[in-house]
C-alpha cells in the first residue's frame, strides 16, 4: 500500500538530509522518499520531505522560497564557507562598524549573482562539486542568479552577525556569507544556519525528528501528513467533470476555462476529479488547451506503526 503526502520535519543539527530521508523511508516502509530541498549536515530546521506519488512534485517545491536565519563570523575563512570546513585565512575584524556591516547587507538584497561553493552538490562534467573538492581540485563555476528579497541584520556582536533572509530556491547561504567577509574586506564563514521556512511550510509547525519517530511508534504519525496539493494553493484549480477526467487520465489535452486567465502560475493548474480528489498537475499550451503534466492516482494509505525500542 501506498503513502502519498509531505512531512514538514524539524531536522536537527548533526545530521544530514539523506539520513532523515532514510529514517522516514524506514520507518513508513514506503519506498518513494525525498527531500525538497537539501539542508547541510550541520544546519537544522525546516526539511521537507515528501512521501509516495508526492515525490512527483518535488520539482515545484525546490524552488520555492525559503527563510533563514544565519549567524556569520567575521574574520575567518573557511574552504566550504562554513563551520565545517578547513580554515583558509583569518583577519582582525575589529575595524568593521555595524554601519558598514548594515551598508554591505544593503548591497546583497534583491537579484544576486552567486557562485556555488566547492563543497555543493551542484554538477559539473557529470560530477558533484563536493566529490572534486574532497580530492582538491577546484573548477570555474558558473555564477547563478538568486534573489534575496528580505536581509536584515537581527544582532551585532562582533565578530558575530546574526541575519534573517528571505531568499528564492537555490541560494546558497554559505555562498552569501562568504561575500559579505569579501566585501567587508574582513573574510567570513557561516557558523550557524536555520531554515525558518520553506514554501508555505514554517519551523515553528514542523515536527521533530524524535517526536515523528515517537508518532511512527504510536501509529498515529499521518497525522502529521499534508495533502500532496496543499502546496499548490496558489494555483488556479480546475474540477473536471467525468468525460474530462478520463481524458486526462489517458493524457489527453483538455479545454478549460478560469475567471482569472492572469492569474496561473507558470501556465500550471492544479485539476480535480469529479469526485473531488486531486488528480493532475495541468499545463497550458500555445494552443489554450491543457495537457496533463503529471497524473495521480487516487490516494491510498495503509497506517504503519514502529516496534517498541
Amino acid at each position: 500500500m501506498s503513502v502519498d503526502g509531505i512531512l514538514n520535519v524539524l531536522k536537527p543539527a548533526g545530521k544530514t538530509s539523506f539520513a532523515v530521508v532514510s529514517f522516514v523511508r524506514r520507518w513508513s516502509g514506503e519506498r518513494r522518499v525525498g527531500h525538497a530541498g537539501t539542508l547541510d549536515p550541520d544546519a537544522s530546521g525546516v526539511l521537507v520531505v515528501c512521501l509516495g506519488q508526492a515525490t512527483r512534485i518535488v520539482e515545484y517545491l525546490a524552488d520555492a522560497e525559503k527563510a533563514y536565519r544565519a549567524e556569520i563570523e567575521l574574520g575567518v575563512t573557511t574552504d566550504t564557507y562554513d563551520a565545517a570546513g578547513r580554515v583558509s585565512s583569518t583577519c582582525d575584524p575589529s575595524s568593521v562598524t555595524e554601519d558598514e556591516v548594515r551598508r554591505v547587507l544593503e548591497s546583497f538584497r534583491g537579484q544576486v549573482r552567486q557562485i556555488p561553493p566547492m563543497h555543493s552538490a551542484v554538477h559539473y562534467k557529470g560530477r558533484r562539486l563536493y566529490e572534486l573538492a574532497r580530492k582538491g581540485i577546484e573548477v570555474d563555476r558558473e555564477p547563478r542568479q538568486v534573489e534575496i528579497s528580505r536581509l536584515q541584520l537581527l544582532a551585532w556582536e562582533p565578530p558575530l552577525v546574526t541575519v534573517e533572509l528571505d531568499c528564492s530556491g537555490g541560494t546558497y547561504v554559505r555562498s552569501l556569507a562568504h561575500d559579505i567577509g569579501v566585501a567587508l574586506g574582513c573574510g567570513a564563514h557561516l557558523r550557524r544556519l536555520v531554515r525558518l521556512r520553506s514554501g508555505s511550510f514554517r519551523i515553528d509547525a514542523a515536527v521533530p525528528l524524535e517526536a515523528l519517530e515517537e508518532s511512527f511508534r504510536r501509529g498515529d504519525w499521518q497525522s502529521h501528513l499534508h495533502p500532496m496539493d496543499e502546496v499548490l494553493v496558489g494555483w488556479p484549480a480546475a474540477v473536471l467533470d467525468v468525460e474530462r477526467e478520463a481524458l486526462v487520465r489517458r493524457g489527453v489535452d483538455v479545454e478549460l476555462q478560469f475567471a482569472e486567465e492572469g492569474d496561473q502560475v507558470a501556465g500550471r493548474c492544479r485539476a480535480y476529479g469529479s469526485d473531488g480528489h486531486f488528480l493532475a498537475v495541468l499545463v497550458k499550451t500555445e494552443g489554450g488547451l491543457w495537457h496533463p503534466e503529471k497524473v495521480f492516482r487516487a490516494r491510498c494509505s495503509e497506517a504503519r506503526r514502529l516496534p517498541p525500542p
